[in-house]
């Protein structure tokens, strides 16, 4: 009597541990499906966007002259390889999607995790989509209309077609979405190489006059300075995106770390080539004088092959708006599900397991930031506000050496160079306004300040009538797009 019960409770206990595993197994969750390799695509996939190619003039403007020049590029990826360490060590230690909403929450609590969230997610992420949708249609467009520029209505309609295939495609599949982005990620490459290589062999054949006296006419100033770094900085700009996607990545302690050591001096190793490719041609006027830099390379070194030019440049942007689309839906999805967004947003598609109210509502609000006329302005102001939230995060990385001794931390980086990463953000914020003061920088401080209206009653007091509101809206949304809360 006593063996069979022994027996049917072992009985009873494999059951319940192999329901437990069934379960566990069938759960709604984001899988592990993106590796190393499409880590590392991902990561100079959405570095290399359309700056290197179009305006490395925004830094010699600030700058003066070619030596200054290739200094700040060289800064600019020292800053973001000293950026990307401390975010590896965050995203080791607190391993969740969503970038710096989940670190800004663990260290300062739902306050500034929310005005980020609230930040990113209405304003920063969606407008840089369409800007880099846009800069896409417009080389796309180019070949079609020789001569002149092309309608405003024919971009703006290509770029709503670019927006709506990357977000179908980052519905239907993490792994196609993987698959494009490694294959963008290729081309853009190739074009780099060529003009690398063209490049170096200018110069092997002696087209070395405009390195010589290249200090002389530089204009040094604090706030050109930092105008200059803003400008290099926005080309480095994704650096950070590989810890939007953390939950997702086979083997984070490993593949997250090794993937930016490897990812981001590539690229800082890229564009100092391709600027100095651009010098052996082009004198610092006629650089400064250039619409789009590389097309004017192109058209000077590659021909008849100059159209290969705006054909990769095309490549190149859309892959940078995958990979945008890829990671900022993250965001979106980790702030819903923390209760900081709307509760659907959170939800996984049962077929697809991609988050999909999340991809949607963020392809939807970049639809809208198509509309203006001119949209570059705003982006511009805004992009002092991601150096104060990558400065915030990077603060909350020394305040848990502190207040979170005990936490697992697989990657630890001297504490030097966060605190060195404080103040570099510190000075990258204060520098523009210093050096060429506007009302539009204050207007942008009031709109994320402006999220405390929302937060309070929405978020932390969860005012009835809202729900009430919310609740049926999310039961359409679960029918139409087949979704269910994330377990």
């Amino acid at each position: 009597m006593g063996e069979d019960g022994v027996k049917k409770r072992k009985v009873v206990q494999n059951d319940d541990s192999q329901s437990i595993k069934s379960k566990e197994s069938t759960a709604m969750q984001l899988k592990k499906q993106v590796g190393l390799l499409s880590g590392i695509s991902l990561i100079v996939g959405t570095i290399i966007g359309s700056g290197i190619f179009i305006s490395p003039k925004s830094v010699l403007r600030n700058t003066g002259a070619v030596g200054p020049c290739l200094i700040i590029w060289t800064a600019c990826g020292g800053i973001g390889i000293m950026g990307a360490l401390c975010f590896a060590e965050l995203g080791t230690m607190i391993t969740k999607s969503g970038g710096e909403y989940p670190y800004l929450m663990e260290a300062f609590g739902p306050i500034p995790a929310f005005l980020f969230s609230w930040a990113s997610v209405i304003v920063m992420k969606p407008s840089s989509f369409a800007i880099i949708c846009l800069s896409f249609a417009e080389y796309a467009s180019a070949p079609f209309y020789p001569g002149c520029e092309p309608p405003e209505v024919v971009i703006k309609c290509l770029a709503a077609a670019a927006i709506m295939t990357i977000t179908v495609v980052n519905c239907l599949s993490v792994k196609l979405a993987s698959y494009v982005q490694n294959f963008f990620t290729v081309a853009k490459m190739i074009i780099i190489i060529i003009i690398i290589v063209s490049g170096i062999v200018l110069l092997i054949q002696g087209n070395t006059q405009n390195f010589t006296n290249s200090f002389e006419g530089s204009k040094i100033t604090v706030g050109g300075i930092g105008l200059a770094l803003y400008n290099g900085l926005w080309a480095y700009d994704g650096w950070n995106q590989l810890n939007y996607i953390t939950e997702e990545l086979k083997n984070p302690y490993r593949n997250l770390p090794l993937a930016i050591i490897l990812g981001i001096p590539l690229v800082m190793v890229c564009y100092l080539l391709v600027n100095i490719a651009y010098y052996t041609v082009m004198t610092p006027t006629e650089l400064l004088q250039s619409p789009a830099v590389a097309v004017t390379f192109g058209d000077r070194v590659l021909y008849p092959a100059a159209w290969l030019v705006p054909l990769f440049v095309a490549f190149s942007t859309i892959g940078s708006a995958n990979g945008s689309c890829f990671t900022a839906g993250r965001l979106t999805y980790v702030a819903g599900r923390e209760g900081h967004m709307l509760k659907f947003l959170s939800y996984i598609s049962v077929k697809r397991l991609t988050p999909l109210p999340a991809i949607v509502s963020y392809g939807i609000i970049g639809m809208i930031y198509i509309i203006p006329a001119d949209i570059n302005t705003l982006i511009n102001y805004f992009s002092f506000a991601v150096w104060l939230f990558y400065g915030l995060t990077i603060c909350g990385l020394v305040v848990m050496r502190f207040t979170k001794k005990d936490m697992k931390r697989p990657i630890k980086v001297p504490i030097v160079i966060p605190i060195l990463m404080v103040l570099i953000s510190v000075y990258l914020v204060l520098a523009p306004i210093i050096g060429e003061p506007e009302w539009a920088y204050l207007y942008c401080v009031i709109f994320i300040l402006s999220g405390l209206i929302i937060y309070f009653p929405f978020v932390h007091y969860k005012v009835k009538w809202a729900q009430k509101i919310t609740k049926p809206i999310t039961m359409y949304v679960q029918m139409i797009m087949e979704v269910v809360p994330p377990e």
